[in-house]
C-alpha cells in the first residue's frame, strides 16, 4: 500500500465498527442504552459505534475522545497513517483499480432517515384541561401557570388534550417542543416530543437582564420552582433530558449568562448529572451552584406538592380552632 491514503479510503477507516476494534484488541463491550462502554475501563463511551469519549480524561485534550483514529492512537500508540492502514486492513479493504464497490467487513451501516417537518399540535379551544392538571395534579398555582400561559410557553393541544412545552431560540421561534398528557392512567403517562424538533433547545424563559440561568430535568420542575420561589427574574431551562446539548445552546445565544445553577433531580443519574455538569462548567469559566431539592424529594414538583400539602392542613387546623 502507498505511503499516503485517499479521501475514500480516510471515510472508509471511519465508518469501522468501534465496538468490533475495541473487541479485537482484547476488550470486552457492554451495552448500556443508547451506547457501550468498556468492562475493563467504564469511563468510556462508545457512540453510534464509530465514535468514543472518555469521562475520566473529559479535560484533557487528545486523550478524551474522537473518531476510531483517535482510538489507536491513544490506546495503541499508532500515528494516523498507522491506524488508517490498521483500519482499513480491519475491514478487508484492498485498493484496486475498479468501479466495484468493495464488500467491507466490520462497517457500520448508515440508516438514513429522512427529517420530518416540525409542526406544532393545534391548539384546544380553552386551557381548562391543562389548568386542572397543573393545579390539582401538580399543585402548581393559578397564578404560575397563567405567567407561562401568557408568556405564550404553554398551551393546550386540540387532540388528546395534551399540554404543548414551547422551547424558543433567541429569536423567540419555536425550535423546540414537548407534550405530556393531562388523563393518566393507571399511573402510566403519556410523554413524547413533537416530531421534527431541534433536542439543541428545551423549554425556557428568558430574561435578558439577568446574569444567572437556573438548569433543570422537566418542566414541570421549572414551573415548581418558580411556585416555590416565586422567581420570575431570571433565565431558566429544562433540558427534557440528562445531556446538556439544550444548556450549551442557550448560553451561546445568551452570552451575559455567567451564573448556572443545576436544579437537577434527587435520584441517582440526576445526582451524576449533576456532578459532572458542575465540573465541566466551572471549567468553563461559569460560576455554578448545585441548588438540588432536600435529600426527601426526588424532584421540585414533589417538593411542591408536599409543601403544598403541609399548608392545606395547617389552614385547616387553624380554620378548626376558630
Amino acid at each position: 500500500m502507498a505511503n499516503n491514503f485517499t479521501e475514500e479510503e480516510l471515510s472508509i477507516a471511519k465508518s469501522v465498527d468501534l465496538v468490533a476494534v475495541a473487541s479485537s484488541l482484547g476488550y470486552t463491550p457492554k451495552k448500556i442504552g443508547k451506547y457501550y462502554t468498556l468492562k475493563e475501563m467504564d469511563s468510556i463511551r462508545i457512540y453510534d459505534r464509530t465514535h468514543w469519549y472518555r469521562w475520566s480524561r473529559k479535560f484533557e485534550k487528545g486523550e478524551n475522545g474522537g473518531s476510531q483514529i483517535d482510538f489507536l492512537k491513544v490506546f495503541c500508540g499508532m500515528d494516523i497513517k498507522e491506524a488508517v492502514f490498521w483500519l482499513l486492513d480491519f475491514a478487508g479493504y484492498r485498493a484496486v483499480e475498479t468501479k466495484v464497490e468493495p464488500i467491507l467487513k466490520y462497517q457500520v451501516k448508515r440508516n438514513i432517515v429522512e427529517k420530518q417537518e416540525f409542526i406544532l399540535p393545534q391548539k384546544a379551544a380553552s386551557n381548562n384541561h391543562l389548568y386542572q392538571y397543573l393545579n390539582e395534579e401538580r399543585r402548581i398555582s393559578k397564578a404560575v401557570i397563567d405567567y407561562f400561559v401568557n408568556q405564550n410557553l404553554i398551551y393546550e393541544s386540540e387532540h388528546y388534550h395534551n399540554i404543548v412545552f414551547k422551547g424558543n431560540d433567541q429569536n423567540g421561534v419555536t425550535r423546540f417542543a414537548s407534550m405530556r398528557g393531562v388523563f393518566d392512567k393507571n399511573g402510566k403517562t403519556f410523554k413524547c416530543d413533537v416530531s421534527g424538533n431541534d433536542k439543541n433547545y428545551g423549554f425556557n424563559v428568558v430574561h435578558p437582564k439577568s446574569n444567572r440561568v437556573f438548569v433543570f430535568e422537566a418542566a414541570i420542575d421549572l414551573m415548581s420552582f418558580v411556585d416555590l420561589n416565586l422567581e420570575f427574574e431570571s433565565n431558566m431551562i429544562a433540558l427534557g433530558m440528562l445531556s446538556d446539548a439544550p444548556l450549551i445552546t442557550f448560553l451561546s445565544e445568551h452570552t451575559q449568562i455567567s451564573t448556572i445553577c443545576f436544579c437537577l433531580d434527587n435520584d441517582v443519574p440526576g445526582k451524576k448529572a449533576t456532578k459532572e455538569l458542575l465540573e465541566k462548567y466551572f471549567e468553563l469559566g461559569f460560576d455554578v451552584e448545585d441548588l438540588s431539592p432536600p435529600e426527601q424529594y426526588k424532584d421540585y414538583n414533589a417538593w411542591l406538592v408536599a409543601s403544598k400539602v403541609v399548608k392545606s392542613k395547617f389552614s385547616e387546623k387553624m380554620t378548626l380552632k376558630r
